[in-house]
């Protein structure tokens, strides 16, 4: 169709590797010392489910990010490690945090200004 635009596999990429979820999961990974099993994963990311994680680290594996061992205990467990590739997210991901933390409080102030100009904006936006 002549009016759809393309669709860019960088654009794809970062659709895959810059959503919360993917971001919290590496930040686990990282924190864990670079491995960590899917509960301890699970119990690290607040409010993720299970479904959610499965599906996240699944997106992680096939893109080369994460790899999946599985380990003969018993019973039988998984262990998610970054792998290089995925590593080398960890410095990017962390000036993230940092570039968060240092300006939450004018953020959160930015959000109170537009909200007391805009309430119904932000039982869109936040509910």
């Amino acid at each position: 169709m002549p009016n759809e635009k393309p669709i860019y596999p960088n654009r794809i990429l970062l659709d895959q590797v810059a959503d919360k979820w993917t971001i919290l999961v590496l930040g686990a990974l990282c924190a864990g010392g670079g491995k960590a099993r899917f509960n301890a994963i699970l119990r690290e990311v607040e409010g993720m489910t299970q479904k959610t994680l499965t599906v996240c680290l699944r997106k992680l594996e096939r893109n080369g990010l994460v790899a999946r061992t599985i380990l003969d205990t018993a019973p039988i467990g998984v262990e998610y490690s970054t792998t290089p590739l995925g590593y080398t997210l960890s410095k990017p991901f962390k000036a993230l945090h940092d570039w968060a933390e240092e300006h939450l409080e004018e953020v959160e102030a930015s959000q109170r200004e537009f909200d007391a100009r805009d309430p119904a904006f932000k039982e869109v936006a936040v509910g």
